[in-house]
């Protein structure tokens, strides 16, 4: 039966039914046919056992619902038919999910279309996490779009449960952090759907967070509790995230602020940890764009010494900043972060000087010529044209009756 259900096979299900099939019966993971259907969105094969009385509520024995199933396989009419027949879509797995998650997460958008009315908000609270996150996470920018136009949070955070489930178990740079000190390790901060879409390096769906105010400066102390916001912890290797984080906000100062004296976890300790101290000299000197004359501390320059960097960090340390550069961070304070993300506000300055104050020749995602490719295609696709307008107008111009020459 599971394996009829599976394959979309009509003919054989209805041979099975018809010798003793049972349409609720369950195999290992507790999985019944019409899920399996579900799962690989087989229309025909749903509407044959539903007809047969399989339930259309039954769960596996991971909590999954078949509409759940149905789904993450993004077939709205399997969907459609499912709810017209009873489904519940507000049924939770045993990690909590619910269908809405798993559309948002595969990027089904017509699924997702179909759930986000039904679904109840306080089922999603009981979740502990929004679809934002799984839209987030699965780097799916339509349905994010869809999530933030209905109206849902761009900064809700995850339950303490579901945050859990986020400790890096990569042994990256968050993991070897070590044992938080004071709150962080006993009561874990939730974590917001902009550090799940940096954690991810899904730099679109960061972009689309930022453009609806998510909080670039937020903290998740799960594994470490530091003085700098967190999303720097996830985007050390990645020059173009991080001057994304920073061009919109982030606080590149507070990664200076050592006293050696406070609880959470300082970026001179952080940085000092042997997996990632190779990484200190470019991090710093990006930071160092973002910020006015600073003092390292005997910690940090410790470890700047080793790095090839080192020579460049000292002469920007020890030159006085430009009167540009302290200009550009002093109308930013000014203007403070909510109305630098106002297009309404910075859509008054003039051209050269949004672009100024807005660090647009640091942003290096938009600089990317990867991220240009559609515009070339049309530029390639362009000149072709205008080639081939011009090889036949040459051919015309050639098989044209010459006028005859006038006698003078």
């Amino acid at each position: 039966m599971h394996e009829a259900a599976k394959l979309g096979n009509s003919d054989i299900l209805m041979l099975l039914l018809r010798n003793g099939g049972r349409v609720n019966q369950k195999d290992i993971t507790g999985a019944t046919p019409l899920a399996v259907a579900a799962e690989h969105g087989h229309f025909h094969i749903i509407e044959i056992l539903v007809n047969c009385g399989s339930k259309v509520n039954s769960q596996a024995c991971n909590g999954e619902s078949v509409l759940l199933d149905a789904a993450g396989s993004g077939n709205s009419a399997c969907i459609k038919f499912l709810l017209d027949n009873g489904a519940n879509p507000n049924l939770h797995s045993a990690t909590g999910h619910l269908p809405i998650h798993k559309a948002a997460y595969a990027g089904n958008y017509d699924a997702l279309k179909i759930l986000i009315p039904l679904t109840y908000k306080k089922a999603i609270k009981e979740a502990g996490q929004s679809p934002v996150h799984s839209a987030a996470e699965g780097g799916h920018s339509r349905c994010l779009k869809l999530l933030l136009a209905c109206g849902f949070d761009v900064n809700y955070r995850m339950n303490t449960r579901n945050s859990e489930n986020y400790r890096d178990m990569r042994r990256s740079a968050l993991y070897f952090a070590g044992p938080a000190r004071g709150r962080g390790q006993d009561r874990p901060g939730p974590l917001s759907s902009l550090l799940v879409a940096v954690r991810s390096g899904r730099y679109e769906i960061v972009k689309l967070l930022l453009a609806a105010k998510a909080d670039v400066n937020c903290y998740f102390n799960v594994v470490s509790d530091t003085v700098f916001p967190t999303a720097l912890q996830y985007c050390l290797k990645d020059e173009m995230m991080m001057r994304l984080l920073l061009n919109n906000g982030y606080k590149a100062e507070t990664c200076f602020q050592c006293d050696h004296d406070s609880e959470p976890c300082e970026f001179c300790e952080f940085m000092s940890l042997c997996c990632i101290a190779h990484l200190s000299g470019r991090v710093v000197l990006t930071l160092l764009d973002y910020v006015k004359h600073v003092q390292i501390c005997s910690t940090l320059r410790l470890i700047l010494e080793k790095q090839k960097e080192w020579p460049e960090i000292c002469h920007t340390l020890r030159s006085p900043r430009s009167l540009k550069h302290l200009c550009r961070l002093e109308i930013r304070t000014r203007l403070t972060l909510k109305r630098l993300n106002n297009p309404e506000i910075t859509s008054m300055f003039p051209p050269r000087l949004k672009s100024f104050i807005l660090y647009q020749e640091l942003d290096l995602y938009s600089r990317d010529p990867q991220n240009n490719l559609i515009l070339l295609d049309c530029v390639r696709i362009l000149l072709d044209y205008v080639r081939i307008l011009l090889d036949n107008g040459i051919k015309r111009q050639n098989l044209s009756p010459k006028a005859p020459l006038q006698d003078n």
